[in-house]
């Protein structure tokens, strides 16, 4: 009997891998359905690269071997967020006309002029010919369909209303995109202006500063200098002289950084610090309650159980504050509670907020209120970008006229004493 090896999702979501021996491809996903997962890649044989296994136990009890390493045939490149977002709302409409589903991926295929997304569109079809769900052929795809994506899918097959459910989820892809492009936008101009004062400083600095230092010594001779143009010349000399190991050290600091960031401590330091940014924390944190309400409100509103919609709406959250706030939210929902009274403890979600949840569990319309909220916070974050980008722009051009007036004014204060001994002469 063949051995096949496999990549398999939860019921939540999580990922799996490993070995299973039986007949076919098809025995191999009837297997894990029997044990509550579903099957996303299987290939036959081993690889030609030996690849460590360990020993695990999956849901159901039985013992699989697991893949220790990723194989190069799961690996796929994958859609990018908006040929997703255009693919899910033209699919919502085929569907919608009343196209069946595998007729609408083919005619999403033919007109598609993307390679990747004609192979995974034909890819899907041909799954769903064979058998599959069509949740089951998009989750072949990880790196295209997160798994808020499969799961509203899912609740889509389930309810008997894909076209409903994709119409509500290219909604919800539209809407995450302006947010995100509405952010994006506000932190262009600081850092095209950083970015300019960082050259024009590092200019002055490395080159123009020299050369009036070797002016100041010719005609001043042994007079001291001002204490703010000591203070520049000594900078400069820094860059000039230790140029590399300046760049040493700030890519080291870089590394850092980067290092730090990878582990969760760390990465949940970093997140708590944007939030307690002044000006830009309070986009931070708004962009995140909207997310989070929309998110959570679209899966409910699809019919995805609660806690499986607190799951997924903790690990596509993108930030380790709201996933920590959410993870104990969940726990206290699987213990019993109501989502308002958990979530008003984290101290992450303003009064108002939880306050329109309570009342949303309460009259049974919570998916509701969620939506009412995240586009109320929508709407917040389009004024504080606003109030943010009108308040940085006159604030950045001082900082720059600061910054640079002051090595200016620096160079300029000993021709004073030179203009003097000259007029003296």
């Amino acid at each position: 009997m063949p051995t096949y090896k496999y990549v398999a999702m939860d019921a939540v979501g999580r990922e799996t891998k490993g070995c299973l021996e039986a007949a076919s491809e098809k025995d191999v996903n009837l297997m894990l359905k029997e044990q509550g997962m579903f099957l996303t890649a299987v290939s036959e044989g081993v690889s030609k690269k030996p690849v460590k296994m360990a020993r695990a136990e999956v849901k159901g009890g039985s013992e699989v071997s697991m893949m220790a390493g990723l194989d190069l045939s799961f690996a796929r490149p994958g859609l990018k967020r908006k040929e997703l977002m255009i693919f899910t709302r033209q699919l919502s409409i085929l569907l919608d006309a009343g196209l069946p589903l595998v007729q609408s991926l083919r005619i999403l295929e033919d007109q598609s002029t993307n390679k990747v997304e004609r192979q995974i569109l034909g890819d899907s079809a041909k799954h769903i010919e064979e058998g599959s769900t069509f949740s089951e052929a998009l989750a072949q795809n990880p790196k295209s369909f997160d798994k808020l994506y499969i799961n509203m899918v899912r609740a889509g097959e389930a309810s008997g209303a894909m076209e409903k459910i994709l119409n509500r989820l290219a909604e919800f892809l539209e809407k995450a995109a302006r947010l995100a492009a509405k952010i994006k936008s506000a932190m262009v101009y600081p850092a095209v202006v950083l970015s300019i004062a960082t050259v024009i400083t590092a200019g002055l600095m490395i080159f123009i500063v020299p050369r009036f230092e070797s002016m100041f010594s010719e005609l001043l001779g042994n007079k001291p200098l001002p204490a703010l143009t000591r203070f520049v010349i000594d900078i400069s000399n820094v860059l000039k002289n230790h140029i590399l190991a300046t760049l040493i050290v700030m890519a080291f600091l870089y590394a850092a950084y980067r290092l730090v960031n990878r582990l969760p401590k760390g990465k949940f330091a970093f997140d708590w610090l944007k939030y307690r940014m002044p000006l830009f924390g309070p986009i931070v944190s708004k962009s995140a309650i909207a997310k989070f309400s929309r998110t959570l409100g679209t899966l409910m509103s699809s019919g995805v159980p609660v806690l499986n919609a607190l799951q997924i709406v903790k690990d596509t959250s993108g930030s380790e504050v709201v996933s920590a706030a959410v993870q104990k939210v969940h726990d206290a929902v699987k213990e019993g509670e109501s989502i308002a009274r958990p979530l008003a403890a984290t101290k992450i979600f303003p009064k108002m907020v939880v306050s329109m949840i309570q009342v949303g569990e309460q009259t049974g319309k919570l998916p509701d209120m969620l939506e009412r909220i995240a586009d109320a916070y929508d709407e917040d974050v389009d004024n504080a970008v606003d109030a943010f980008t009108s308040m940085l722009e006159p604030l950045m051009i001082v900082f720059l006229a600061v910054f640079v007036g002051t090595i200016v004014i620096a160079l300029f204060m000993p021709m004073i004493t030179i203009i003097g001994e000259m007029g003296k002469g």
